[in-house]
């Protein structure tokens, strides 16, 4: 084992074996830094390595972090650049930079280290993992989301995924800095939003979908009540009447399970007055297209999905699976009705994130839906940097809702 690795496993479980941990757990973060930082500092100078400053630093910030916080995945967690941590076994650890995955030359001591830093997290959100209960999918402090699968399930060892939603939540301005979209793109959906029009956001994963809802959302005015429901909190409002509800799934004996179908109908009961849900899964769909349809418009919602039709075929087959009664027309006229905007998302292959396509959803012609681009977004190829150029074309001046557009948020006649 090379020097630094040894020394630092070496006083690593030395600080394990003679110090008080529980006294330790019970002192404030900074305390804990500091007397953590003091003893390791005493060591070094009984041992007197051979090692330079930069080494030195580094040895002992290593070692705060094994001791403090969750090993090598610290330094990463601090970093505000990075959006995604993907752990494939010890000896490999991925991280995705403004829309690009970079491989990391940190890795763990070997699949035990990487085990205690999963157990680690895991119990601190008060969950386990074990043979029994192999898979986690749970909310970190700061509001990023991990998910951890483990073998028999994982078959080359401990798998480790942290989508981080840490910092302040982005805003308009910075969607459109970022050329995720145009100014006057930006002010067509505020038009939406003020208009009290139902809005789905479609996309994939890591397309931005949940970025776009929270700006959406601040278009909402601050008197309103709003209740959020998702399966892990990621959304961050910034009005103050906001209740925020959570799914919880079920304990070991498989009991105890809270799906987001539940907390919809709950919060029917909870005088909303618009709904946002994270991301439509499943049989909740059932009950959220009844709530926009009598009486909470201006709910807003995400979908996993590659285009608006995509988007409203998958959405046929949930409210299909969750009432299993309603006749394929009647689906149809149900969705028709309670939708009005989708916003079609992307992840372009070099990595930037793009809103695609802007559609209103016109009722129905001969059985199927009227969709109405209002803006797309037409690739043009690569630049000499890589990245992707376009235009982001409006396809229609007129808006079918514009009647319902605030006054002073009428569109100028061209």
């Amino acid at each position: 084992m090379p020097m630094l690795p040894a020394l630092r496993f070496k006083i690593h479980h030395q600080l394990l074996d003679q110090y008080d941990l529980a006294r330790l757990q019970a002192l404030p973060p900074e305390r804990q830094r500091t007397e953590v930082k003091a003893w390791i500092e005493a060591r070094l100078a009984q041992e007197r390595p051979a090692i330079n400053a930069a080494e030195h630093r580094q040895l002992v910030e290593e070692i705060q972090h094994e001791m403090l916080g969750l090993g090598p995945l610290e330094p990463l967690l601090q970093d505000p650049g990075i959006s995604d941590i993907l752990v494939n076994g010890p000896d490999q650890i991925y991280v995705e930079r403004r829309g690009c995955l970079q491989r990391e030359p940190r890795k763990f001591e070997d699949a035990a280290h990487l085990t205690r830093t999963i157990e680690r997290i895991v119990s601190r959100v008060g969950r386990r993992i074990d043979e029994s209960s192999p898979m986690v999918d749970a909310r970190l402090p700061d509001g990023s989301r991990v998910n951890v699968i483990i073998p028999p399930l994982a078959l080359d060892g401990p798998m480790l995924s942290i989508r981080r939603f840490g910092g302040a939540p982005l805003t308009l301005e910075h969607l459109i800095a970022e050329e995720s979209l145009t100014r006057d793109m930006g002010a067509l959906l505020q038009r939406y939003v003020e208009a009290r029009l139902n809005l789905l956001v479609s996309g994939g994963t890591g397309s931005g979908k949940t970025t776009l809802l929270n700006v959406l959302s601040g278009f909402i005015a601050p008197s309103e009540r709003l209740i959020t429901i998702e399966d892990a909190a990621e959304l961050r409002l910034r009005q103050t009447h906001v209740v925020r509800l959570e799914t919880r799934p079920a304990n070991l004996e498989g009991r105890g399970e809270i799906t987001a179908r539940q907390l919809v109908r709950n919060a029917l009961r909870m005088r909303p007055d618009r709904l946002i849900v994270g991301e439509v899964r499943g049989a909740e769909a059932v009950d959220m297209l009844q709530a926009m349809n009598t009486g909470h418009d201006g709910s807003l919602t995400t979908l996993h999905a590659n285009s608006p039709a995509d988007a409203l075929v998958r959405l046929e087959n949930m409210v299909a699976l969750g009432h299993g009664g309603l006749s394929e027309n009647n689906i149809r006229a149900q969705i028709g009705s309670a939708l009005q905007v989708i916003v079609q998302t992307a992840r372009l292959p070099d990595g930037s994130r793009k809103i695609t396509a802007i559609s209103e959803l016109c009722g129905r012609r001969t059985g199927h839906f009227r969709i109405v681009p209002q803006v797309v977004f037409r690739a043009h190829g690569r630049g000499e940097n890589g990245r992707i150029s376009g235009t982001f074309e409006r396809v229609s001046r007129a808006s079918s809702f514009a009647a319902r557009f605030p006054a002073h948020a009428l569109p100028a006649e061209d």
